[in-house]
């Protein structure tokens, strides 16, 4: 039992230390390009991660945090959904899992498809809820990666904010793998200047955020206009593979 509380002890003391350097990183990005730091918002990424380290990192401050697979992220929303945190879909949604995404997340920033945000539509009105979510861009064009293009995007995102139980927010990109953050840089832009085109183009919707940057690149995406980081790794280590 000492050695339990040992583990669990050292276990927090990580992961506070993680968020602790992550938002100081972010700080540090923020101050570089001019902004403020409560600009960015961290989404902590608890993908194959135990409850038991989301109720750490909740105790640490973060508020927000994506699943990628709807099948284990929902366990951990109906075991831990306290005032104030917010559960995101960050990963692929399977139409036939809109109504379960529907009810249970905050938000979804994985909206790919007119048909997706439809079915998304159809059971949060259902439900009462107005749903924020985030259209996802596949900004590089890589034939591995899910998103509309940027051709595509305004007219979707006019088809799409015209459905009454979405709320469009903004736009969300996941960056090509790379070995340097840097290379990173184009697709960031690319998604910033998506934005600013659509903001021109489609007036009615606010286009609050860019949710762009991972572990290895998201300094790189906040010097580039992200609002939201998706950080997994840098915050709770490796995935834990299940």
């Amino acid at each position: 039992m000492i050695g339990d509380r040992a583990t669990t002890e050292e276990t927090r003391r990580r992961i506070a230390a993680n968020i602790a350097r992550v938002r100081a990183t972010i700080a540090e990005a923020a101050r570089r390009a001019g902004r403020q730091a409560d600009e960015i918002t961290l989404v902590a990424v608890s993908k194959t991660m135990p409850l038991a380290w989301v109720q750490i990192a909740y105790n640490e401050g973060v508020t927000d945090f994506g699943e990628n697979r709807v099948q284990d992220a929902l366990p951990k929303v109906a075991a831990f959904h306290p005032p104030g945190m917010r559960w995101h879909m960050i990963g692929h949604v399977q139409t036939n899992k809109g109504r379960k995404v529907a009810e249970a997340f905050d938000a979804v920033q994985s909206v790919d498809s007119l048909h997706l945000a439809e079915t998304l539509d159809r059971y949060a009105g259902v439900r009462g809820k107005s749903l924020p979510v985030l259209l996802q861009v596949n900004i590089s064009g890589e034939a591995s990666k899910e998103g509309m293009t940027p051709e595509e995007t305004p007219a979707l995102a006019r088809r799409i904010a015209a459905l009454p139980a979405l709320a469009v927010q903004g736009l969300m990109t996941i960056a090509p793998l790379a070995r340097d953050p840097e290379e990173a840089r184009p697709a960031f832009r690319g998604l910033r200047l998506l934005r600013e085109q659509l903001r021109q183009e489609l007036p009615e919707i606010a286009w609050l955020h860019l949710s762009m940057g991972m572990t290895d690149d998201y300094a790189i995406a906040i010097e580039e206009g992200a609002t939201i980081v998706r950080v997994g790794r840098a915050i709770f280590g490796e995935r834990v593979h299940t």
